[in-house]
């Protein structure tokens, strides 16, 4: 696995080692052992997920103010670009996001520690994405930050408004962060 390093501290982009040959290709897609060798720490998944959505429709950017979430996430049919936000006070970066296109084509994964928010936008005609959690979802813990936050200012690379649901819609500010 190839392991590069973001500007946020913990945020990793993973590419696998892919085997190909004219019949396809093979990679492990995860591997306990060496995740946890790449973050640096033995990291527990408890639950896996599965999305679907169409061209434009934006998630995020969402966290849980208890029991954070951190995530492995992966695009396994089409293509978004994936965005994570700082949002530990604590962390020299917080209130800095970034963001890297994961597809099926490039096979990467982006690790988002908990304590960060995160969100994506589909950019192919539609997406599978694929996100493994250290913690369940709690309804209760869930809040959301405005994906077009002005003082994120975070560069979806839109041409046109996003699809987005009523909750992401009535998301809060960053700067109302509690």
């Amino acid at each position: 696995m190839i392991v590069t390093t973001t500007d946020i501290d913990g945020v990793l982009i993973l590419a696998p080692k892919v085997f190909g040959d004219a019949r396809g290709f093979f990679f492990e897609s995860f591997n306990q052992r060496v995740f946890d060798e790449a973050v640096g720490r033995s990291v527990a998944f408890v639950q896996d997920n599965h999305s679907r959505s169409g061209r434009n429709v934006l998630r995020g950017l969402h966290y849980q103010v208890e029991r954070p979430q951190g995530k492995l996430v992966r695009v396994v049919a089409g293509s978004v670009f994936d965005v994570a936000v700082d949002i530990r006070r604590e962390s020299p970066t917080f209130g800095r996001w970034v963001g890297v296109e994961l597809s099926a084509e490039n096979q990467r994964q982006l690790w988002v520690p908990p304590g960060l928010a995160h969100g994506f936008v589909v950019r192919s005609e539609s997406a599978d994405f694929l996100y493994k959690t250290t913690d369940y979802w709690f309804p209760e813990h869930e809040r959301c930050i405005r994906w077009d936050d002005p003082d994120l200012a975070i560069d979806w690379g839109l041409t046109e408004p996003p699809l987005v649901s009523t909750k992401d819609a009535a998301g809060a500010l960053f700067a109302s962060l509690s």
